[in-house]
């Protein structure tokens, strides 16, 4: 029996690679491929390095597509986890700084992701999205500049703070306070 593997569930493709069905590793690259390049570039920046990590996510699906636990995270969330550990893996190792690269909440893009399953999914995740991007646009410079290179481009905060030239409490205390801001902003 043959199974369209364009509309199967996520974790039954997982099964499917465990199970060495290139095909299947294939279907997954073609739902996500696409989302993890963008997570690795927002990260490093970089086109082919970029490139690198997405692939790289994938051979390791390939390799260890049976350690998945649907009940720690969708595939989805899975994936991109994979995607950013690679790349702050990456820019750890190479020390490699945003030299005046800094980019601002205005300039990151934040387009919708249909995974073929769920328009109304898509475009709650997009409403979502614009919600925050509109947040993190209300607060003051130095609290988006420090958040950025936490969460945008995986800097730890003495890293931020080496790149900022200033004290590692003031990092961490524009990141609370950022944070703190955003909570009290996208409150209902």
């Amino acid at each position: 029996m043959s199974v369209d593997l364009v509309t199967v569930e996520d974790q039954m493709l997982l099964s499917q690679i465990v199970n060495r069905r290139a095909e299947a590793l294939g279907t997954l690259y073609d739902r996500y491929g696409r989302l993890l390049y963008s997570v690795a570039y927002h990260l490093v920046g970089n086109q082919q390095l970029a490139e690198e990590i997405t692939l790289d996510v994938f051979r390791r699906v390939w390799e260890k597509a049976d350690s998945y636990r649907a009940d720690r995270a969708s595939v989805r969330t899975w994936l991109t986890s994979m995607a950013r550990n690679r790349a702050i893996d990456i820019l750890r190792r190479e020390g490699v700084r945003p030299e005046h690269k800094s980019i601002s909440w205005t300039e990151l893009n934040f387009e919708p992701y249909a995974d073929g399953r769920s328009p109304e999914t898509a475009v709650s995740q997009q409403l979502q999205k614009q919600k925050v991007h509109a947040a993190l646009a209300q607060l003051p410079q130095e609290q988006q500049d420090v958040l950025i290179m936490a969460f945008f481009r995986g800097y730890s905060h003495s890293q931020i703070a080496d790149q900022l030239e200033m004290p590692l409490g003031t990092v961490k205390t524009r990141i609370r306070l950022g944070m703190q801001k955003l909570r009290h902003i996208l409150q209902p």
